[in-house]
């Protein structure tokens, strides 16, 4: 119930800005659409729709309150559009994270582990409110109600902010590079299922490079209620990388961490 009425509060604010400027919503949803359409072209169009996979290789540093905590890690990483991911941390690649089939777990010398429940429900979220997440399946969805919120500034880039709300009354707002239109944003808000306040979870996009004809952010930063939480940085970036079929299997992949 408490959901439904912030998204009626949200839309009726819309329908009365939209009627104060003398616009309709359904101009400014086609509008969104456009935007997020360009969006998609921009990111490698029908390349990047058809991706199997992709491969990162960089430097993640951890923050607390904003301030580095000295975590500096290399890291590995395999992606599938279906959600599955690996991630190997370490020069010897001997931290092994596997999230695949709603299963979070992790590979060390000492044996393979499900991760703790809130790492893995952070991961999930987070997932789950991507803009591979937005543009794969909440654009395809007829129930989604999309809105473009105008122009702001995004770390001095002026940029086309959209908002989508899903047919579960979830939202995703992206901020988009009016010039490239490439993602310099997206933020998304959820409720602590146990102390009930409202969090927001941000992530900011730059140093673009392109590789196989995508779009890749060389630099993305992650927030949490405004604290920065940790930062990548990319050297290297692949799509469409051979996998062995045992890639996201967590037993294959505690077989081969030395011990």
């Amino acid at each position: 119930m408490k959901k439904a009425l912030v998204v009626l509060t949200l839309l009726l604010g819309f329908v009365s800005a939209h009627a104060q400027a003398g616009t309709s919503p359904d101009a400014n949803q086609q509008k969104a659409r456009a935007l997020l359409n360009a969006m998609v072209q921009a990111m490698g169009g029908d390349r990047w729709l058809a991706l199997q996979n992709s491969y990162f290789y960089g430097r993640v540093s951890g923050f607390y309150q904003g301030k580095p905590t000295g975590a500096i890690q290399d890291f590995f990483q395999w992606r599938t559009p279906d959600g599955k991911e690996r991630a190997e941390f370490g020069k010897k690649h001997d931290d092994v994270v596997i999230y695949a089939d709603d299963q979070c777990r992790e590979a060390t010398y000492k044996g393979k582990k499900a991760l703790p429940k809130d790492i893995c429900e952070d991961y999930q979220r987070r997932r789950n409110h991507s803009i591979d997440v937005a543009v794969r399946l909440w654009l395809t969805d007829p129930n989604t109600i999309i809105v473009s919120d105008g122009q702001t500034l995004s770390e001095r880039h002026l940029t086309d902010q959209v908002t989508m709300i899903s047919a579960a009354n979830e939202s995703i707002t992206i901020q988009m590079d009016s010039e490239t239109h490439l993602p310099r944003s997206r933020t998304f808000q959820w409720r602590d299922p146990l102390y009930k306040d409202k969090n927001e979870e941000r992530e900011e996009y730059d140093d673009y490079h392109t590789f196989d004809g995508i779009p890749t952010a060389f630099s993305i930063t992650r927030f949490k209620n405004g604290d920065m939480t940790s930062q990548r940085f990319l050297y290297k970036a692949a799509y469409n990388v051979p996998l062995p079929p045992d890639a996201f299997n967590i037993d294959a992949a505690a077989a081969k961490v030395k011990k």
